[in-house]
């Protein structure tokens, strides 16, 4: 099996709780999954009922677009988070303690903790990125949100007094690591963020459009609520969840619900979450998703031991 594993700082003896993470969003195509939504059952299994929750096939629609953040390919990467998670409880003994759900990871952990049925999850993922569509067509058009890494705190926060002495918009998106952050920035500033990045050391990773987690972008929370959320009975989770944006701990139906909505306008900030995994006990991280960033940082690995289960383990043959 094709998985990272650590060991806590504090000895490979020590044994904790174990949390599950469902990972944010990164580029997906139907090249990298569409083999394993067909082949493994419990894909298809939550396949279906995606099918059925929309009335439209799902992966005739991922199939066929071209766009890494379409609707189709949101509820793609929904539907293989879960059905994953699947697999970890039924095939491999996962009985979580926590769940977590950073950034787009909050709609599987949703469906997880039964605090929405999977058919409305669906439902709802498809809603709010036509409602995200829409919003940025009309606004922050031409914003990014950068990803970049190996800059220390004390450069990037250098970088960022450049940009607002130059009058250049930006934004913290996410604080990831120690040395790793998004940024959310106008396009016309991109290429001197990314010189200014580069000459501090640092590594610019992908740009992601449409962009995220921006206190500007309150007016997209409101217009999620008032025309998405409001159709919809958010439940307290059946196990705790980490709040990705601070590492509070959700437990009740209307922090679960503040928590989703705080995904559009509050950065991401895993090392918060971290620190709010290892004060509660958890030694063990669960990551299931198509993830190539959230299990791999220092932060993740120096803390906990980790184990991913992806798309590609999922298809080898079962011991």
């Amino acid at each position: 099996m094709e998985d990272t594993q650590s060991a806590p700082r504090d000895g490979e003896a020590e044994q904790g709780l174990t949390a599950i993470v469902f990972p944010g969003m990164g580029p997906c195509n139907f090249a990298d999954v569409g083999r394993y939504m067909v082949l493994d059952r419990y894909a298809r299994r939550r396949l279906a009922a995606a099918d059925e929750a929309l009335g439209y096939s799902v992966l005739h629609r991922f199939r066929a677009t071209d766009h890494e953040y379409s609707e189709a390919t949101q509820i793609a990467f929904l539907i293989n988070s879960v059905a994953l998670a699947d697999r970890a409880v039924d095939a491999m003994g996962l009985d979580p303690d926590l769940c977590v759900g950073p950034s787009f990871g909050q709609k599987a952990a949703t469906a997880f903790v039964d605090s929405m049925p999977f058919g409305d999850v669906v439902r709802m993922t498809a809603e709010l990125a036509r409602c995200e569509e829409d919003f940025f067509a009309a606004e922050y058009s031409d914003v990014i949100t950068q990803s970049f890494v190996r800059t220390s705190e004390e450069r990037t926060k250098e970088i960022l007094a450049e940009m607002e002495a130059r009058g250049e918009w930006y934004e913290i998106s996410g604080y990831l690591d120690h040395d790793f952050y998004f940024v959310s920035v106008r396009e016309s500033s991109l290429d001197f963020f990314k010189s200014r990045i580069r000459d501090a050391g640092g590594y610019s990773m992908y740009s992601m459009r449409p962009p995220v987690h921006a206190r500007a972008f309150s007016a997209l929370r409101r217009k999620a609520e008032d025309e998405v959320f409001s159709r919809y009975d958010v439940a307290a989770p059946r196990i705790p969840v980490i709040a990705d944006q601070n590492g509070t701990t959700v437990t009740d139906a209307d922090a679960m619900r503040t928590m989703l909505l705080d995904t559009f306008d509050r950065p991401i900030n895993w090392p918060d979450v971290v620190s709010a995994l290892r004060r509660g006990g958890v030694t063990d991280l669960w990551f299931t998703g198509a993830d190539n960033l959230f299990h791999r940082l220092d932060c993740t690995t120096k803390n906990f031991r980790v184990t991913a289960v992806t798309p590609k383990t999922a298809l080898r043959p079962e011991k």
